[in-house]
């Protein structure tokens, strides 16, 4: 203590000269913490050691570290959290590390560093050497905040507040706490999204009524959700730092994008300290995981960065014969290749072996649910499952000043999928009172795709005509070849479905071919698309923003498909269509209220190429959907919380209908006629953040309908069977403070009304599921934490394609997941 008393004049009297100048009085610096110094300066680099912890005792590490001088308000650092800094660097690079995410500000002045949480260090008159803490990223990994102040899904990076259109940010934080570790359950825990059951581990996704089947990689879209038969798209999180979720059309992103939105995964660097993660999991039914995530500089000057992921995740479920494993690795590495150039460059592969229950229970003819146990298997003993996803990023990002950069990024992606299942389902429509009325449906799928996508832009700010302006000017290019092929039998039984036969002889390719009524299904794929796309922003006043922006788009589709039988091939279909030029326009206005608080307004098309044909053999016209949406956006507590609140409207016509009143000259069918309309609208709210002291909170509500409006047999009908009127999701983690700062506590629920399904007669209950997580810090570097998932054990049917006659899955049961994190210090 003697050395603060020492340091008590030298303090008094740069209050008092800081006071005399400043907007903001330093009066309240009475009780700040001051740490001694000797002559230092603050571009040295040091070699730091300082894990998270409460920010008070990160400083005094900081300032003991360094030997510099620490000047802040205790009372304003209480109940904050420091990130963890490791490595050698300056103390100006060490501090904003540490304090990301807390929305302190820090200045230094000659020795001294100087901090103050609020809104800006400018009332402080710290003159030329004041550094924000706050400045603008989108990346989350560190912040320990479940909100971004910056998403690059609209290219470049903009705040959340800067697009007039409904954002959510899904950061790592809390995909951590909430143990989401795929692209479904994260999807079922945001605002406004539904991740409906496919094949299998696989999964649906949709937005508004809508699928999304183009999802984004650092911003290069790519498809990624079609087959020849089913829907088995998976994709593990651990290889990403967010997920970004656009809602409503995304047409000037993806061309042919989804009415419903767009979702960016944007993948971990390598970060600028070595940084080391060693997680091991054990939890209900056999399930055990080990994670290793390991980055850092690779030389000197850390112009080299790199980052290496590797997860083994076995399972068994609450079904029986029932289990999954998976094996991902992931590698990065960065270059800088000059102070204005970086180049990345990274693989992940995923392999995934499994045995799946992979379409549920039938139901009763009159759409009741059977009384079947939730362990209830309906598939073969030799139901196998191997799907291997193999992905090489690469980009390059140019920044020529502050305000001009251009970026191109490239996916190629390959994927085989290969299965044999049995599948037990009804003859007719539904199971008898008595349980008989199965049949057994035997399928082999041997699919192999590849992917290449090319994006690139260049963004720029400038003033002209006295008005503040950005550019957007880029192009992207995608392609997506298949060579597949299925077969499949369906074999009537006198079993019952509370006795299904799980011996049955085992299937192949061949087998069911030349099984009597056998026909197997080759096809291929060919689906490309170009676009050029534009953006322009101006500010005729400080507080309007106008956007207005434009996609010219070309599109080519093929499908071919043939019938294969043990005496012959012949053709079956084939399938093209062809865009050129197609425009979709955007166009929004966003208006400041306050520093906090905007406004807004867009417009936004998308268009849906068809296959369909009319009775002069002409395809129809694509689907032409228009997005409307007003809403009001939040930016409060310098960014530590973002809220919003929007109401929109999505019209879609052009929709291809059956001309049953024509001839069926369409491949023995009737053909079709482009006049089927659908409307999806509601509203979106949402709050996420650190919304008191130490609680970070995310909460997203959303009302939703959808109608076709103009259809010969839906017209009136609820459009998207899967897309419940009523969905709220919530999830808060509290880090407690004093005695108790070890201790972090967690606690949310999802909650939807019913939804209906597939063919509009099955009634699918809505359900409330909580879950909870306890955390704890057993030592500076080994963490423990245990998540409870459907806490009350409710019984309940997941979203997926429900029928009468199949594809009714129930949701998980009450489970628990042990985790230890070892994060060693260096």
């Amino acid at each position: 203590m003697s050395a603060i008393h020492e340091l008590k004049p030298l303090f008094k009297a740069l209050v008092i000269a800081r006071s005399l100048r400043s907007r903001r009085s330093l009066a309240g610096l009475g009780m700040a913490c001051l740490l001694p110094l000797s002559v230092q300066v603050h571009a040295e680099d040091f070699t730091l050691n300082i894990p998270a912890q409460p920010l008070p005792q990160a400083l005094q590490a900081f300032g003991a570290q360094t030997n510099q001088q620490v000047i802040y308000n205790a009372d304003d650092m209480a109940g904050l959290r420091s990130t963890r800094v490791s490595g050698k660097l300056s103390s100006a690079a060490a501090i904003a590390q540490l304090l990301k995410g807390t929305g302190v500000h820090y200045s230094f002045e000659g020795n001294t560093l100087m901090l103050v949480r609020g809104s800006s260090t400018e009332g402080l008159e710290l003159g030329a050497t004041t550094v924000n803490a706050q400045q603008l990223s989108a990346t989350t990994e560190g912040s320990n905040s479940y909100t971004s102040n910056a998403v690059t899904i609209g290219k470049g990076t903009h705040t959340l507040k800067e697009i007039p259109q409904s954002v959510t940010v899904m950061t790592r934080k809390q995909m951590d706490d909430q143990d989401i570790v795929d692209l479904k359950d994260a999807a079922n825990k945001t605002t406004g999204l539904v991740g409906a059951q496919g094949v299998g581990r696989g999964l649906i996704l949709s937005s508004r009524g809508f699928q999304i089947d183009d999802w984004q990689y650092d911003g290069v879209p790519i498809p990624r959700n079609t087959y020849a038969l089913g829907n088995w798209a998976t994709q593990d999180l651990i290889f990403f730092d967010r997920m970004e979720v656009l809602r409503g059309a995304s047409g000037l992103l993806q061309g042919t994008g989804s009415p419903g939105g767009a979702v960016n995964l944007v993948r971990k660097r390598g970060q600028a300290v070595p940084t080391v993660t060693l997680t091991g999991k054990a939890g209900s039914w056999d399930h055990y995981g080990l994670q290793l995530d390991a980055g850092g500089p690779l030389n000197q000057n850390g112009t080299i960065r790199g980052r290496f992921v590797a997860d083994q995740d076995d399972t068994h479920t609450f079904v029986d014969s029932e289990w999954y494993k998976t094996t991902s690795l992931y590698g990065a590495l960065d270059f800088d290749l000059s102070e204005a150039t970086t180049v990345g460059v990274a693989v992940s592969q995923s392999s995934g072996e499994s045995r799946a229950n992979v379409r549920g229970f039938p139901r009763y003819s009159d759409g009741k649910p059977i009384d079947l146990p939730r362990s209830t298997y309906t598939g073969a003993k030799w139901n196998h499952s191997d799907i291997d996803v193999t992905t090489i990023y690469t980009d390059l990002e140019h920044r020529f000043n502050d305000d001009w950069a251009f970026k191109v990024g490239a996916v190629h992606m390959t994927e085989t999928n290969k299965a044999k299942n049995q599948r037990t389902q009804t003859t007719g429509s539904g199971i008898r009172p008595d349980g008989t009325g199965i049949q057994y449906a035997d399928f082999v799928t041997d699919m192999d795709s590849t992917k290449v996508a090319l994006d690139m832009n260049v963004t720029g700010k400038f003033e002209a005509l006295s008005m503040q302006q950005e550019v957007m000017l880029g192009g992207n290019y995608s392609k997506y070849t298949s060579d597949d092929k299925y077969a499949r039998t369906f074999n009537a039984s006198s079993d019952n479905i509370f006795d299904i036969n799980h011996d049955r002889p085992e299937i192949s390719y061949d087998g069911l071919v030349n099984t009597p009524g056998g026909r197997g299904f080759p096809s291929k794929y060919d689906i490309r698309q170009k676009g050029l796309y534009g953006n322009w922003r101006v500010k005729p006043v400080d507080d309007l923003t106008l956007v207005l922006g434009s996609r010219v788009s070309w599109y080519d589709y093929s499908y071919k498909s043939q019938i294969e039988t043990p005496t012959s091939i012949t053709d079956d279909q084939n399938s093209a269509s062809t865009e050129t030029g197609e425009v979709t326009p955007y166009a929004g206005i966003i208006y400041d209220l306050s520093r906090e608080w905007s406004v807004y307004a867009s417009y936004a098309d998308v268009f849906t190429p068809q296959t369909e044909r009319d009775t002069a053999g002409s395809v129809l016209k694509p689907i032409i959907g228009t997005n409307y949406e007003i809403g009001l956006k939040g930016e409060l507590m310098d960014g530590r919380i973002n809220t919003s609140v929007a109401l929109f409207r999505y019209d879609q016509e052009n929709r291809a209908v059956l001309n049953t009143a024509g001839a069926q000259t369409c491949d023995g069918w009737y053909c079709s006629t482009a006049s089927g309309k659908v409307r999806s609208q509601g509203l979106d709210a949402e709050i996420s953040g650190e919304v008191t002291d130490n609680l970070q909170l995310f909460a997203g509500y959303t009302y939703n309908t959808t109608k076709y409006l103009d259809d010969p047999t839906n017209e009136g009908k609820i459009f998207s069977w899967w897309t419940p009127k009523h969905m709220l999701r919530v999830w808060g983690n509290y880090q407690m403070t004093g005695d108790w700062s070890r201790v972090s506590t967690g606690l949310g629920f999802t909650a939807q009304t019913r939804t209906v399904g597939f063919d509009h007669t099955v009634n699918v209950p809505g359900y409330t599921v909580w879950n909870a997580r306890v955390g704890y810090q057993l030592t500076s570097e080994i963490e423990l934490a245990m998540n409870a998932n459907n806490l009350f054990d409710k019984t309940y049917f997941a979203a997926a394609y429900n029928q009468l006659n199949g594809n009714n899955n129930y949701g998980d049961p009450r489970n628990v997941m042990f985790s230890v994190k070892y994060t060693p210090q260096f």
